[in-house]
This record gives structure tokens, C-alpha cells and sequence, in this order.
């Protein structure tokens, strides 16, 4: 058995890609360019870090949230009429505007939804973990959900999974499955391993056919929960989140201690009554006032 000891801290690079700056290899190749430094010092590749220590990146400290190992993950519905930057030069609202404040960290969000698509959108603080749910090696399921505005024949719907060509090459879906409709207007759920710019709507119009209304109900393991009114948000459970890691070949993180101090706002309940107490009421025993002795 080995008596070699473990350099103590994290990887730099992994330190790095949780504080949403970047891939591990992309931030590798900022280390060999020199645009890393560790207490003032250049970076070299394989160094750990720890908290205390003073990282930057072009001259710019890296947060302290980068060594945090409990990130968060948001499941978001969004509504149509958002887009998907922090801020947008014509004043339309983000689908940042309505997450949860964050002191120390920022929100990632996990892929795009276009103006006009609504449906599920993840949002974590583990950069990692976001560019790894993004990266086109790992061809992640997207399904949605798709009303058509036209008629559509077997003969589409085979060209739609072998493939069209489209301006930017050639699209396909892995698979198209009816699910209702009446008239002129038809549902289909269809799913794709990549996420290229409006490209479910472009696959229709390139075989005579309009999209007239568009949701994402999945991504990878994760499904739009049932019941979930746009604009809303909801935290993942620990059990979802240890499946998505899983699903992206990274380790969980470690469960939050619990903190055995009572919150304030319990121990301000517990200890003060409003009121007299009302003895038809009240399940305390009934104590009889002292008297002073004399």
C-alpha cells in the first residue's frame, strides 16, 4: 500500500469550471496561457487550491461560491415572451428577472428557449455540471412538445426522422409520436440530442409546415413537473439531483449538514403568547397564581 498523501484542496481547473467560467479544458488551456494566478503567482495544470488562497482569472478574483460544494438546481417553466439573457437591449423581461436571489453565486442557465417557446429551462450554479448538460458530445434528449398548424403525412413524418437539410446542415428528429389534436391543428411530441437556433421549428417548415405553438417538456432525466403554471420555479430534490449527476458521469455532492441551531423565527414563536391564555382552549395545566407571603 502506498504511504503517497493526497495534496490537500480541489483541482484548480474544477474549482474553476464550478464558478461557471468555463470547461476544464478550456480553463486548462487559460493555465498554460498564463491567464491564471494563484496568490499572485502563474497557475501551472494539477494545482489545488483552497479557499483561503486568492484566485484570478485576467486580473479578476474568482468568487468564493467556486469552493462550495452543495450547488443548486432550479427547474424553471418558462412562459413565452422571455428571453434568455441577463439583460436584452429592446427592455422584453428575462427568465432571469423571477429567480431567487443568490448572495456569493450567480444562476447558469442550462441551454435556450427562444422568444417565443415556453416550457422547461434548468438553471444550477455549478458551472460543471451546466457545461456538461450543454456540450454536444454528450447528446442529450430534448423532447417537446409541438402543435402544427397544416396537414401532415406519413411521408413527412419519415423525411422529419431521416433527416432534412436545413441552412445550417443537415437536422432530424430521433423519433415524432402523434399526440392529438382535432382540425388543422395537431400535437406531436418530438425529441432531438442537439439544441441548434430555432431548429424544431425550422424542421417542420422544411417540409411545408408551421409551428404554432412550441414546449419543452424534457431535458435529459428531467420532466417539466405536471400541473406547473409558466413562471414558476421550483428547487430540485436531492433524489433528482444525484440521478442528473449520475446521468453526466459526475459525483454528487455531499448533502448539507444539518444545523443544530433552531432558527430564530421558531424560538421567537415558542417563547412569546399573544393574548390571555383561554382555558377552554388551552392544553397547558392550570396554575394557580403564587401569593405572597407574609
Amino acid at each position: 500500500m502506498s504511504d503517497r498523501k493526497i495534496p490537500a484542496g480541489e483541482k484548480l481547473q474544477k474549482v474553476l469550471a464550478r464558478a461557471g467560467l468555463g470547461s476544464r479544458r478550456q480553463i486548462e488551456h487559460w493555465i498554460e496561457e498564463g491567464r491564471v494566478t494563484v496568490d499572485g503567482a502563474a497557475a501551472t495544470l494539477g494545482a489545488r487550491v483552497s479557499p483561503g488562497q486568492n484566485i484570478r482569472v485576467d486580473g479578476r478574483n474568482v468568487p468564493t461560491h467556486a469552493f462550495r460544494p452543495k450547488p443548486r438546481i432550479l427547474i424553471y417553466h418558462k412562459p413565452e415572451g422571455e428571453v434568455c439573457t441577463r439583460s436584452d437591449p429592446q427592455g422584453r423581461p428575462t427568465v432571469f428577472e423571477k429567480l431567487p436571489a443568490l448572495r456569493g453565486a450567480r444562476w447558469i442557465v442550462v441551454g435556450r428557449l427562444d422568444y417565443n417557446t415556453s416550457g422547461l429551462l434548468l438553471f444550477t450554479t455549478d458551472g460543471e455540471l451546466a457545461n456538461r448538460l450543454m456540450h454536444p458530445s454528450h447528446e442529450i434528449e430534448r423532447e417537446y412538445a409541438v402543435r402544427v398548424l397544416g396537414k401532415v403525412n406519413d411521408d413527412m413524418l419519415v423525411r422529419l426522422k431521416q433527416g432534412v437539410m436545413l441552412e445550417d446542415g443537415p437536422g432530424h428528429f430521433d423519433s415524432v409520436a402523434e399526440a392529438g389534436g382535432a382540425g388543422a391543428n395537431r400535437w406531436y411530441h418530438v425529441v432531438l440530442k442537439e439544441g441548434r437556433n430555432r431548429e424544431v421549428r425550422r424542421l417542420w417548415e422544411a417540409v411545408g409546415v408551421k409551428v404554432s405553438r412550441l414546449i419543452r417538456v424534457r431535458f435529459g432525466p428531467v420532466q417539466l413537473p405536471p400541473h406547473f403554471h409558466a413562471g414558476r420555479t421550483v428547487e430540485m430534490e436531492a433524489k433528482a439531483v444525484d440521478v442528473l449527476y449520475d446521468f453526466v458521469g459526475l459525483k454528487a455532492p455531499p448533502p448539507a449538514q444539518p444545523s443544530n441551531k433552531e432558527p430564530r423565527r421558531a424560538r421567537v414563536k415558542a417563547g412569546r403568547r399573544r393574548g390571555p391564555a383561554n382555558p377552554r382552549t388551552d392544553s397547558r395545566p392550570h396554575r394557580q397564581p403564587r401569593t405572597r407571603r407574609r
